[in-house]
């Protein structure tokens, strides 16, 4: 009984380490001048409300920073590999917020070159130093909440990372527009979790 109860003990132990194993990954504060670029497809660029209301120009106004809105509708993984140099060339962000895959997975394009796109822009951003929030986009599932690649991403790299939000928005009909894009409350609500994970990991902590 004695060497059960020590053999119970022990296991409980270890479940609370491996709980504690993967703590969030903390982001260095930002500053009042620093610049954030939102990156993206569709989701990013706002289609289906005004530019006002896309999830960069609410998260502007949360954070009082600037986030430049570089989204662009039906991009895919590897258009946006494509472009990404250049819009960092152009903006020179302090943080990154990474959200694309979803036009590929739409299109059937194969998981492991999603992957692989995605990864060569993380590999981009951290080579230049520049702080990295990575957005999951689920699979053509109702009860997904991010397609694989990007869990096995951000543990591999070490991202703040948001595994949620859009899939919930994608099962809220009254958060859409449409079939696939957001309303105004659901790119509102959007750019409050993703204010929220920047202040939680750290990021905002310095501004005034």
């Amino acid at each position: 009984m004695y060497r059960n109860t020590i053999k119970l003990s022990l296991l409980f132990i270890a479940i609370i380490l491996l709980g504690c194993d993967s703590p969030t990954p903390k982001l260095i504060p930002l500053k009042n001048n620093d610049v954030i670029v939102a990156f993206g497809d569709s989701l990013t660029q706002g289609v289906g409300v005004k530019r006002k209301d896309s999830y960069p120009s609410v998260l502007e106004a949360f954070t009082g920073l600037t986030v430049i809105n570089a989204g662009i509708s039906g991009e895919t993984t590897h258009g946006g590999l494509k472009r990404f140099q250049r819009v960092i060339d152009e903006y020179n962000p302090s943080l990154l917020i990474l959200l694309e895959g979803g036009n590929d997975i739409l299109r059937g394009v194969s998981y492991k070159q999603i992957e692989n796109n995605l990864e060569k822009m993380i590999v981009i951003a951290q080579d230049l130093n520049i702080q990295l929030v990575f957005i999951g986009v689920p699979e053509k599932s109702l009860f997904s909440d991010s397609a694989p690649f990007y869990t096995t991403l951000s543990e591999k790299y070490n991202l703040v990372f948001e595994p949620k939000i859009i899939s919930k928005l994608m099962r809220s009909p009254s958060k859409k527009s449409d079939s696939i894009h957001f309303n105004k409350d659901g790119y509102a609500l959007m750019a409050k979790e993703i204010y929220e994970l920047l202040l939680e990991s750290g990021a905002l902590s310095s501004i005034d």
